[in-house]
């Protein structure tokens, strides 16, 4: 794949901005000019294009969630529930297409389009603010994942106030209360987007930005447009343009960290007290060069179809690269893991134990020996597009590293700062070992059990 660059100037933030004008103004001559407001009513036509707009939605919620829970960032995690908010109800709005999936019409599924384009904008605003930490990340999608369900379940069976067939005249006076707070709020998070653009420009940045600002033009057309007209017609446009030119930057971005342009500070360049575990199988070098590339391939594979399940999954540690028969793994990258030590020694064990049941069916297969340390180490993002990763560096890494390397076959070795963070475990000094790198000699212990047990 080419890498692609872009080239970022005023004239080119002029021509973005003047584009994204083009469909407000052309609302505003319609609406001046009801005979060019041309009358088109075709039922299939809006179901699929709602549901078009609705599925990009949905896979951008997916893709932006995945990587916000992955890396613990809250701008990211706030841009997925805005991406989801306007899935769901846009969603619950293509099945008020009358006779597609409903033969009446239905006053929830069609209000559902303001409500979620309106919750949406609550959440690009909060994107735009820098906010710590997302313990609170999963509940909250959960959250609104109910309150979906909720007003699809009052919408079918019809409950108050979402219970008349069609909408209320009322309903004029709700979307403009809700337009006018959206509208602001869209406009607020494309100006904060488009300072952190000044600083760095990105076409994901600008991608978000150009999303928000049509989003913002969809509810004002929401609100003034007549139902099957060119205007009614414009806010789905926009809607689903929104959409398209996110899903289209992201495609274009590299796949590794393609969100990488919207994590906040401290996710690229912040400090964590963590613990660092690193593995390698002892007698790898010889074991390669005794026996075929595809059986070498083939016993890493088992190893790791075993080793790494325990690691990740039981204990929550984040596997930050395997090169090799080498596998480094970080516990508290995000900052939700104040146990990480002890998730560290326990992955640690679990691992160890794992990899005895596969060499017992392969006693010439080399075994594995790990190493952790705890300590402050940097998490940042390295590279460029093409070879962006999200990494941690610092001294408590190079020391796993070594402690690692000094490692028993078939043992955990763990460093005294690790030690000191399990007062419970069952160690066995190894004694003052001399650690590349290291001034001092350093104290390392074999991990026998975290319970005082052998």
């Amino acid at each position: 794949m080419v890498e692609r660059r872009f080239a970022y100037t005023p004239a080119m933030v002029a021509l973005t901005a003047l584009v994204l004008l083009v469909p407000i103004a052309g609302l505003v001559l319609l609406l001046e000019r009801p005979r060019l407001d041309l009358h088109w009513e075709h039922h299939p036509a809006h179901f699929w294009m709602v549901l078009i707009t609705a599925t990009l939605s949905a896979v951008l919620a997916y893709l932006t969630g995945a990587a916000a829970l992955r890396r613990g960032d809250a701008r990211v995690l706030f841009v997925s529930l805005a991406f989801l908010s306007a899935a769901g109800f846009l969603g619950l709005h293509a099945m008020a297409t009358p006779k597609v999936l409903l033969d009446t019409p239905n006053a929830g599924f069609t209000l559902a389009t303001p409500v979620g384009v309106a919750l949406a904008s609550v959440f690009a605003f909060l994107s735009s603010l820098t906010v710590s930490g997302i313990r609170w990340g999963r509940r909250l999608r959960v959250g609104l994942l109910v309150l979906m369900a909720l007003w699809a379940f009052a919408s079918v069976l019809r409950l108050p106030p979402l219970h008349a067939t069609s909408v209320p005249e009322v309903a004029d006076g709700i979307l403009t209360g809700l337009a006018i707070p959206a509208v602001l709020l869209y406009a607020v998070s494309a100006a904060r987007y488009l300072r952190m653009w000044w600083a760095r420009p990105s076409l994901m940045l600008l991608s978000i930005i150009s999303a928000f600002v049509l989003l913002g033009e969809a509810m004002v057309a929401l609100v003034f447009a007549r139902n099957w007209h060119l205007s009614w017609w414009e806010w789905h446009g926009l809607m689903l343009a929104a959409f398209a030119l996110v899903v289209a930057g992201v495609r274009i971005q590299w796949y590794e960290e393609r969100f990488a342009d919207l994590y906040q500070e401290d996710t690229v360049a912040g400090e964590r007290e963590l613990s660092v575990l690193f593995a390698d199988l002892q007698g790898y070098t010889t074991f390669s060069e005794l026996h075929d590339p595809a059986e070498v391939a083939a016993m890493l594979n088992t190893y790791f179809e075993v080793v790494v399940p325990p690691v990740v999954r039981r204990h929550g540690g984040d596997v930050d690269r395997i090169i090799g028969d080498a596998l480094m793994v970080t516990f508290n990258k995000r900052g939700d893991q104040p146990d990480h030590a002890r998730r560290a020694a326990a992955a640690g064990l679990a691992l160890q134990a794992a990899a005895s049941a596969v060499r017992a069916a392969h006693p010439t297969w080399p075994q594995f020996r790990v190493g952790i340390n705890s300590g402050i180490a940097s998490v940042s993002l390295l590279g460029t597009e093409g070879g962006r990763t999200h990494t941690v560096i610092g001294d408590t890494v190079n020391v796993a590293s070594r402690i690692e390397g000094a490692a028993p076959g078939g043992g955990v070795a763990i460093g005294p700062a690790t030690k000191a963070l399990l007062p419970q475990a069952s160690t066995e000094d190894l004694g003052l070992l001399s650690l590349k790198g290291k001034a001092e000699p350093m104290e390392v212990y074999r991990l026998l059990s975290l319970d005082g047990g052998e």
